[in-house]
């Protein structure tokens, strides 16, 4: 969930670690502090808020030194506060470290040390850790990363660190267990590390992703080595970073999220430039080539994912189902685990993350792996977690998504699940060559279609302009736009913080009729396709209780037009493509409604884009 970054080499760190947690600060802006190595000096500067708040702090301080750390946090354990803020000192100040994780054993280890003299002065699980190592390195008179290794193999949970030591100016120690870590390698002797690539690649393409239980050493003078928490030295892997600098910038627009949404027809283009060919009627996705026939046998799919993503699983869930007739599931990554699900050699078991970092979607791989299963990734971000302990998988390409709350990672997943639909029907043979032909193309219409539906931007502000003040709301569909009333749902709550519920509409009247009244809007998508008549009943039933409709009917609708206060019309396509296109006007009338609000729209309270911790 936090961010971290350091640095060693020849420039001044201050300004690159400054400038890497804002890049960082989606993961978490609770607080965010520095410690800097200088001639023998080790200073820490740290304040509860945003980076801007410690910039600030630190404008007037000695922050020279070649040598550094920073931290943004998201709080796990202790408050947001100064003294709860990382870098975490030593007790004698010869040591400082940053921490992305929970050590779930701190207590234990806190008692232990308490009896051998240590004082602590934080509420945080990462303090006793950077206790725990000058303990060991003092006590076992063993080198810096020594005392790290020993140090972790006593630790039970989650961690990203890195550690900097007065006695070691030359040197960084860093080491990852379930948290992302990323080395990067200057071209003059230096290196950066960090928790995703977008601090690093302004300065280096050339970077190396740590793996589970691996140290990661940086000397000036000895160089980069990696070691196992077994001690055994490894090969480090050099990568080559494919992000571009100007992803990672606002690019004119007023915040990120208002930037990936309109990214959204180049995003979807770029998840099936490659994978599918209308003239030739083909679709192709790579990264599965190998597990192609074990896909088309498997009588169960399981996916497994969180928050936006589970939203895009129920819809991949509906066109699987319906389209290639395999049993899927979908469950919530955060549970599968803890119900001791049935899981099988038979079964094929995919997870889909944005960051590829989820920690609980990770700890149901590392189940359904132990059980057997295959288990197959969809993630956007090359290297992390996911990507390397699947089978196989594939990368969604939308791009870095900066926007705590997800946007284009939502329809490019929704776009490879479609074309993994598509593949399967087509060899299984539950498609016809015409529908499978038409639904080609109908799919690569969509990049220009949601271009359509972004220039109605203006019209989708004088609504949100209307309920900017609700206190509550309510989101309905049906089939697969049952999913994007959810993540309509989720996308107003998460940054404009007004309560809202995603249900299928048939639902409404089984118990959340009773909350509509004349203050309640209800979002209706309410498209061509076989439930339409279905839905437009449902919106009876709310206007003959004076709720006021928002609906997302198809162009040229004019049934829903009569009874709906507001209509934001889409491009008629076929109903199975529909989740791309209804979901882009709900994300512009949550923006909006959150910038009218005056609510952060790229950082909203208490979230973080990453979440790393279980």
């Amino acid at each position: 969930m936090c961010g971290i970054v350091a640095y060693i080499g020849q420039k001044e760190a201050y300004p690159i670690l400054i400038k890497g947690l804002k890049r960082l600060e989606y993961r978490g802006y609770d607080s965010a502090g520095i410690a800097l190595l200088d001639q023998g000096e080790l200073k820490i500067y740290k304040k509860q808020g945003k980076v801007a708040i410690l910039e600030e702090f630190a404008a007037d301080k000695n922050c020279e030194g070649k040598v550094g750390i920073g931290h943004t946090r998201w709080a796990t354990h202790g408050l947001p506060n100064d003294t709860n803020s990382h870098p975490h000192f030593s007790e004698n100040k010869d040591i400082a470290l940053i921490h992305n994780g929970i050590i779930e054993n701190y207590n234990v280890l806190k008692e232990e040390l308490e009896h051998r003299g240590h004082k602590f002065i934080s509420e945080t699980d990462t303090e006793v850790l950077v206790h725990l190592i000058d303990d060991i390195r003092k006590r076992e008179k063993v080198s810096l990363a020594e005392a790290v290794r020993m140090a972790l193999l006593s630790v039970t949970g989650a961690y990203a660190i890195v550690v900097i030591s007065k006695d070691n100016p030359n040197q960084l120690v860093a080491a990852r267990k379930s948290s992302p870590l990323v080395v990067g390698i200057g071209k003059e002797n230096e290196y950066y590390l960090a928790s995703d690539a977008t601090p690093i690649v302004e300065y280096t393409k050339q970077v190396v992703y740590l793996n589970d239980e691996e140290i990661a050493v940086v000397d000036l003078n000895e160089g980069f080595k990696i070691v196992h928490l077994s001690n055994q030295e490894k090969t480090p892997y050099v990568q080559q970073l494919e992000m571009n600098l100007e992803a990672l910038e606002k690019g004119g627009f007023e915040h990120f999220m208002l930037k990936e949404i309109f990214e959204q027809p180049r995003s979807i283009h770029d998840c099936f430039r490659g994978r599918l060919n209308v003239e030739q009627g083909w679709v192709s996705l790579g990264g599965l080539k190998e597990y192609e026939q074990k896909l088309v046998n498997a009588e169960r799919i399981v996916m497994v994912a969180c928050g936006t993503s589970w939203h895009a699983c129920l819809v991949g869930e509906y066109l699987i189902e319906d389209l290639a007739r395999i049993n899927v599931e979908v469950e919530y990554a955060s549970e599968f685990r803890y119900r001791n699900p049935i899981i099988g050699e038979d079964d094929i078991v995919i997870a889909v993350s944005q960051s590829g970092e989820t920690a609980d979607t990770l700890a149901a791989l590392e189940l359904a792996k132990s059980k057997g299963a295959t288990i197959l990734g969809i993630c956007n971000v090359v290297g992390s977690s996911i990507s390397r302990i699947t089978d196989a998988g594939s990368y969604t390409h939308a791009g870095p998504e900066i926007g705590v709350a997800s946007t284009k990672a939502f329809t490019a997943q929704v776009t490879i699940l479609t074309l993994l639909t598509l593949f399967l029907a087509h060899k299984k043979g539950t498609i016809s060559q015409s529908a499978f032909q038409s639904m080609l193309c109908d799919l690569e219409a969509i990049p220009d279609q949601v271009k359509r539906i972004l220039e109605n931007d203006p019209k989708i502000k004088e609504i949100s302009a209307i309920y900017k003040d609700v206190r509550n709301a309510l989101y309905l569909g049906r089939g697969s736009s049952f999913p994007v009333a959810l993540e309509g749902a989720l996308k107003l709550k998460e940054i404009s913080y007004i309560h809202a519920e995603g249900y299928p509409a048939a639902e409404m009247k089984h118990g959340p009729i009773a909350l509509i009244d004349e203050e309640m809007p209800v979002v209706v998508i309410a498209t061509k396709g076989t439930s339409y008549e279905k839905v437009v009943s449902n919106i009876q039933e709310v206007k003959a209780r004076k709720g006021r409709i928002i609906a997302i009917v198809t162009e040229g609708d004019r049934q829903v037009k009569e009874l709906a206060d507001h209509v934001i019309e889409i491009p008629e396509t076929n109903q199975y493509l529909v989740p791309l296109l209804a979901t882009i006007p709900l994300q512009l009338l949550s923006y909006h409604i959150s910038v009218m609000r005056g609510c952060n729209v790229d950082q909203p309270r208490n979230l973080a884009k990453s979440v790393t911790v279980e």
